[in-house]
């Protein structure tokens, strides 16, 4: 029986003219890319953390996942259109048929302008770094700020995430986590808590807790005029109320993961002009613990499908024990 996905992948569904339609599959969404467009249909899946599992709930998310990215790339993120199905026929867009879906449509994305891409090549120059920063800056100082948005910033809640971290990896250790490690990275970050819990409060009363991207790092950044930033995360808001500071030092991890220490450090100064942030080392250095320690956590989540060939097994366990050996440099 051929799939709705299947079906949509002939030209004469989709809304707008194209020659060329290609499937993209992650382990949250169908992507249908054409041309000039990209359509985004959510999987009906739950995984605790992130709940599609109905109709309503995508449609809902949908909504969600264009309203929260036109706050940095309004002329990427275009709308929500429903899936008709009529018959044996299925399409993306308005007219006759009952909605069966729905579909994020994008602007398509050419892989040269992406942050990821330049700094790979060489491209990436001190002027794309200032418009990130500049952009960066006046995004945390104008997302949305509440008493709710704040109690995300409290240590004991801050915690959560970190205990959630190290409870979900405890079955890598031995695999792309190291045993002393592990228990160095747990050790470090409990006492971290302990000794500068002042730190997490304080940053509350300046007004620092805002609802942030969740996911930044080099390949959402556009460097397209103006710079853009696509795919933040609007199925969980606990991943994307959050300390500004814990925003910005996703993006410096990934720079220093991939070897651009000096592009990182260019970066933090620049965003520190337009930000006005000062003396913030020691939660900025724990924050890159904590994200470099969800990216070895999520890549090593890719370990537990069964259908992966062995070597791709092994170039996903050294890209995730990268990762966590990153967080471990971070603590000394």
């Amino acid at each position: 029986m051929v799939s709705m996905i299947e079906r949509l992948l002939d030209p004469a569904s989709l809304p707008d003219p194209t020659s060329t339609v290609t499937l993209v599959q992650t382990h949250i969404s169908s992507v249908i890319v054409a041309d000039r467009f990209v359509y985004k249909i959510k999987k009906p899946v739950n995984f605790g953390f992130l709940d599609f599992s109905t109709l309503e709930k995508r449609k809902y998310f949908c909504h969600q996942e264009v309203r929260l990215n036109q706050r940095l790339s309004k002329e990427i993120y275009l709308g929500v259109l429903p899936v008709l199905q009529e018959g044996e026929r299925f399409r993306i867009g308005e007219g006759r048929g009952a909605a069966v879906e729905y579909a994020v449509k994008m602007k398509r994305i050419p892989e040269q302008v992406l942050m990821k891409s330049m700094f790979r090549e060489g491209r990436l120059g001190i002027e794309h770094l200032n418009s990130i920063s500049l952009l960066l800056a006046r995004f945390h100082s104008e997302a949305e700020r509440s008493k709710e948005i704040d109690s995300f910033g409290e240590p004991e809640k801050f915690k959560i995430n970190t205990d959630e971290n190290f409870m979900q990896t405890g079955k890598y250790v031995g695999r792309t986590l190291k045993e002393e490690d592990f228990l160095s990275l747990r050790g470090w970050t409990d006492a971290f808590y302990q000794k500068y819990g002042r730190l997490f409060r304080e940053r509350i009363e300046k007004g620092k807790i805002r609802d942030c991207h969740g996911d930044l790092h080099m390949e959402h950044i556009c460097l397209t005029e103006p710079v853009s930033v696509i795919d933040c995360i609007e199925f969980n808001d606990r991943f994307r109320y959050s300390d500004t500071l814990s925003d910005i030092a996703f993006l410096l991890m990934d720079l220093e993961y991939h070897g651009g220490r000096d592009q990182a450090a260019h970066l933090w100064k620049a965003y520190q002009v337009e930000s006005g942030e000062r003396d913030v080392e020691e939660l900025l250095v724990f924050y890159k613990v904590y994200r470099a320690y969800v990216r070895g956590k999520v890549i090593s989540f890719q370990l537990d499908d069964e259908r992966l060939p062995g070597m791709e097994k092994e170039r996903i366990a050294r890209q995730a024990s990268a990762y966590f050996d990153l967080a471990r440099r971070y603590i000394g």
